[in-house]
């Protein structure tokens, strides 16, 4: 099974795919980038080219119809991201989706009662980056209780990106193309999924403060579809309280951080833009930094980890269904009290 011949084709090869996915699948034994399909066929023959990809195909239906095909990666947008999923399950292909999982929860719990309908097939989503590195120490740390009784959470994604009025309209703010995802609110929540129980209550606010930006496609001015600044009040089932914080607009923020708050100590980790792990306990001077492991020896492996699983090597653990579904209803129910003025309780539960 080690060598097994693996045919995936690509439907969306994005920038994400060229980065990352493509040099690490082809850096695989016995894997075969077999076809692509783009949104414009030009587009699809361009991509082809440049990789040396043999197939391409006008329609992702037809190439995640092909049986020639073992596993879709799926490059795109959001919105294309539980039809494509579940098209490539109904006809036996693994699935290797990019984040975030879907449009909203409802999509993600639709991918997920598909994927448990075919245990056979492996489902993967592309995992959030921040964190991999220090994800075991910050584990060990917690099952050890060395924060004692959790009390407060901060959770904070704070910058400047879209701080220019003059930038122009970016995919991730058209609510049609990206759904309920806004700002990096998923990405660093999945992060925080990997230690913490999922919380059972959000009181949140939403705001764009650019409210319009120039389309590059029509060259006209449009209404942005996603907010720039976000909060949230979140509280826990243990009693523990946190504060959530992303902005895009808000000039020398302190970037990506989780900060966790114990009884007995403190952990903060600086996921960006520059990552640093800090520790320190009731009674110390002051945090002190824990050294991370190398990239190589804990950084990105999502494309070995999912040919691993696919041949049966060990199971999916950055980032399954059951654990994308969590941070859609996290995100969702964000949007839900923004909308309403009210608490949304989670989880949400099945549609």
């Amino acid at each position: 099974m080690a060598t097994a011949s693996l045919n995936i084709g690509i439907v969306g090869l994005g920038a994400n795919t060229r980065l990352r996915h493509l040099p690490g699948l082809r850096a695989i034994p016995g894997v075969e980038i077999a076809a692509v399909v783009n949104r414009r066929p030009e587009s699809t023959r361009a991509a082809a080219a440049e990789f040396s990809i043999p197939r391409t195909f006008d329609r992702w239906e037809d190439l995640v119809a092909d049986p020639a095909i073992d596993a879709v990666m799926i490059g795109t947008w959001p919105y294309l991201h539980c039809p494509v999923t579940l098209a490539a399950l109904a006809a036996g292909k693994h699935v290797l989706t990019e984040a975030r999982m879907a449009m909203n929860a409802a999509e993600a719990h639709q991918m997920l009662v598909a994927s448990n309908k075919r245990p056979e097939l492996t489902c993967q989503i592309v995992p959030s980056p921040f964190g991999l590195r220090g994800d075991r120490q910050v584990r060990q740390l917690l099952a050890a209780g060395a924060l004692g009784t959790l009390r407060e959470v901060a959770v904070l994604g704070v910058g400047d990106a879209l701080a220019d009025p003059l930038m122009p309209l970016h995919w991730r703010q058209v609510g049609a193309l990206s759904g309920l995802n806004v700002l990096t609110l998923g990405i660093v929540h999945e992060t925080l999924c990997r230690w913490l129980p999922d919380p059972v209550r959000v009181f949140a606010q939403m705001h764009a403060f650019i409210s319009e930006r120039l389309d590059p496609e029509t060259g006209l001015r449009r209404r942005v579809g996603t907010p720039d600044s976000v909060q949230a009040l979140v509280a826990w089932d243990d009693g523990a309280r946190g504060l959530y914080h992303f902005s895009g607009v808000s000039h020398f923020g302190p970037g990506m951080q989780i900060h966790l708050y114990g009884s007995e100590g403190t952990l903060r980790y600086e996921l960006a833009p520059h990552e640093r792990l800090l520790w320190g306990r009731r009674g110390d001077a002051q945090l002190t930094e824990l050294p991370l492991p190398s990239e190589a020896e804990a950084g990105w492996r999502v494309e070995a980890d999912f040919v691993a699983a696919i041949r049966g090597e060990k199971p999916v653990e950055y980032t399954d269904f059951v654990t994308g579904v969590r941070y859609m209803e996290f995100t969702e129910a964000v949007a839900r009290s923004a909308t309403s003025g009210q608490a949304v309780e989670l989880p949400l539960g099945e549609p």
